[in-house]
């Protein structure tokens, strides 16, 4: 499939990334799409970076869609970190008659990247575009798990038309349905709905409010391990360190916090593609946010490159087995500790076929913590929601 057909080139203004260029900043590795040059090729590609000036269906942050490249005029200026993966930038998508045109543009290209085995940086552009990169798994008929950073859960009102603020019920209502699990990260109680961290529970979807995810962020690594795409909502980012996004607020996450998360995403194996959304470059400060959303790209390309390719059922030899039991649970749980990273996963009791079905899911990661949970006779949280899940 062409997809260059939905791509406009890069301005060249947007390329003069430098005054004093260095053969080794990120401008001069990624190979991008520019006017009267051929289309960046995917073949040996790792990483694409799509931008998408779209925020038709943006509540109160009209100018989102100035985004992309307001943030690579500063990821261009950065060094990269060494062994760099091979990035291409196809450029923005171009802006369709309808909203749908671009919903339809972006995920026909992600279609087509996660086929390659090509992550996907989207950099938008409005929330709502996360409804267009979950299509792209629909359309490969893929099963999958979305962890999303963000201050509330955009759920909005399902029978009104999609937004930036109601994406995430389309997605659930959307039949066949594709979605495992939903994993919000960063949720503030005081914009939530308690009707909504109800639903949450009822659905057996994971949500973690800010302050319990600033206790131990290293907590949050198992759960972006086991998402096979991340969307992250600029104003999930308190005011003071990424003010460019008119719905930033006084709390959240701080930026070396985000671009932490940003690189546990670009180590996890299973993660195939991750957006950035709501980044206004009419309310940003002298670039702080953009250069910030830069930062975070960053640091997900640094993960990537050090991804270990390890997943209990590929290769037990690189794997310590250990199996716990429970009074509660006669079967007990069983335990993979990776001999590679020391990262560990539990493995969900259910029948054969269910395992068939859902392959991808009934082993999930988890941490040193919910093996201690285990040895003390208690069932570890992330077990019990992914057992009521495939039950």
């Amino acid at each position: 499939m062409d997809i260059s057909i939905y791509f406009e080139p890069i301005e060249n203004l947007i390329l003069n990334y430098s005054e004093e260029k260095h053969q080794q900043r990120l401008g001069e590795i990624i190979v991008c799409n520019q006017a009267n040059k051929p289309f960046p090729s995917i073949e040996n590609a790792d990483i694409a970076i799509i931008g998408v000036e779209e925020d038709r269906n943006a509540i109160d942050n009209d100018g989102c869609k100035n985004a992309p490249d307001a943030i690579r005029h500063f990821l261009y200026k950065l060094f990269p970190s060494n062994h760099t993966p091979t990035i291409v930038d196809l450029g923005n998508i171009k802006k369709g008659h309808t909203i749908n045109d671009t919903y339809f543009a972006l995920s026909s290209a992600m279609v087509e990247l996660i086929q390659n085995n090509v992550v996907p940086i989207i950099i938008g552009g409005s929330h709502d575009l996360t409804f267009a990169a979950y299509q792209a798994y629909e359309k490969l008929q893929q099963i999958i798990n979305i962890a999303t950073v963000d201050n509330c859960f955009d759920l909005g009102d399902a029978d009104r038309e999609l937004n930036s603020q109601s994406y995430l019920s389309q997605i659930i209502l959307k039949q066949p349905n594709f979605l495992f699990n939903y994993t919000n990260i960063g949720y503030q109680t005081y914009f939530v709905n308690p009707e909504s961290i109800n639903l949450m529970k009822n659905l057996f979807f994971d949500t973690y409010r800010l302050g319990v995810v600033r206790e131990d962020i290293e907590e949050i690594e198992p759960l972006i391990r086991n998402a096979d795409m991340l969307s992250i909502d600029i104003s999930s980012i308190r005011m003071s360190d990424a003010p460019g996004c008119k719905k930033a607020t006084p709390n959240g996450f701080y930026g070396e916090e985000v671009c932490q998360i940003a690189r546990y995403a670009g180590l996890s194996d299973k993660l195939s593609s991750i957006g950035f959304y709501e980044m206004n470059p009419s309310f940003d400060k002298q670039g702080q946010t953009a250069h910030l959303v830069a930062q975070m790209i960053w640091y997900f390309i640094e993960g990537f490159q050090n991804r270990k390719l390890e997943f209990p059922l590929k290769n037990l030899s690189n794997f310590v087995k250990f199996t716990v039991n429970l009074e509660s649970n006669p079967d007990g749980i069983v335990f993979y500790k990776s001999k590679i990273s020391d990262r560990w996963w539990m493995e969900v009791n259910c029948d054969a076929n269910i395992k068939q079905k859902y392959k991808r899911h009934f082993i999930i990661p988890c941490s040193y913590k919910d093996y201690q949970t285990a040895c003390e006779n208690d069932i570890p949280d992330r077990w019990w929601q992914a057992f009521q899940k495939l039950m």
